[in-house]
């Protein structure tokens, strides 16, 4: 009796296909980020991720400009505007700064709020 998909027994074709696991879920900044292993002149390794590239956030498409209020945090925007606090980061991504939390840090600032990198919309189509 032969078994496998192609049936002789034979899976890995099959299996080559489907995705490695990630450790992250797809909500994510690091979904989909590969892992890469250094190796210690000892033998030791360690597994890293792979350094994640900003999106350019003229290519986002924007959802809602907020202008920021006092006690406002860039996670309870996330919130209100994305539905998960968890997803600050997609905020951060579609404005040019360097630490999060200059994005609340001045009232009056405006804050772009966007979809994340590839979720087609209004500014990119």
């Amino acid at each position: 009796m032969t078994s496998g998909i192609n049936g002789t027994g034979d899976n890995a074709g099959a299996l080559d296909a489907i995705p490695a696991p990630s450790a992250y879920p797809r909500s994510s900044r690091y979904y989909g980020i590969p892992v890469a292993v250094h190796t210690e002149a000892d033998g030791r390794q360690t597994p890293y991720l792979r350094r994640r590239l900003l999106p350019d956030p003229a290519r986002l498409s924007v959802l809602a400009e907020h202008t920021v209020s006092a006690g406002d945090r860039a996670d309870l925007l996330a919130h209100r505007y994305l539905g998960s606090a968890e997803q600050w980061w997609q905020i951060a991504d579609a404005n040019p700064v360097l630490d999060p939390r200059e994005l609340t840090r001045t009232p009056g600032r405006k804050v772009r709020i966007a979809l994340p990198a590839g979720i087609p919309g209004a500014a990119n189509g």
